[in-house]
């Protein structure tokens, strides 16, 4: 399909203004443009009703096809009580010893007889 050109449009806004006139030429624009604006704004919240609508579908199709969980164990620790951070983390680390402390730590690891 071709498209208009300059010329088709420069033809058109001066037919339109010989029809409707200066001074209404600018309000049947703004009436235009929120009539674009609204079906644009409807055609929007249409596209994300479907999507949630298919994205919860999924979900529950989703939900439908996992097996149930297994019942723990007795005597286990849930899953929701055990810690969030991975063991390694510099808060598993114990706190830096100062100098002294060291030493004297580094001086019964050698000598463990004396």
């Amino acid at each position: 399909m071709n498209r208009m050109g300059f010329s088709e449009t420069l033809f058109l806004f001066l037919l339109a203004l010989l029809i409707f006139g200066p001074k209404k030429l600018p309000e049947i624009a703004r009436q235009i443009g929120k009539a674009l604006n609204e079906f644009k704004r409807a055609s929007n919240e249409f596209k994300s009703q479907i999507a949630s609508e298919i994205s919860q579908l999924e979900l529950e199709s989703h939900r439908d096809s996992l097996p149930p969980a297994a019942p723990q164990p007795v005597g286990s620790i849930p899953a929701s009580t055990m810690r969030s951070e991975p063991a390694g983390t510099l808060e598993s680390l114990p706190p830096p010893m100062d100098e002294s402390a060291a030493e004297a730590h580094a001086a019964v690891k050698v000598a463990p007889d004396a």
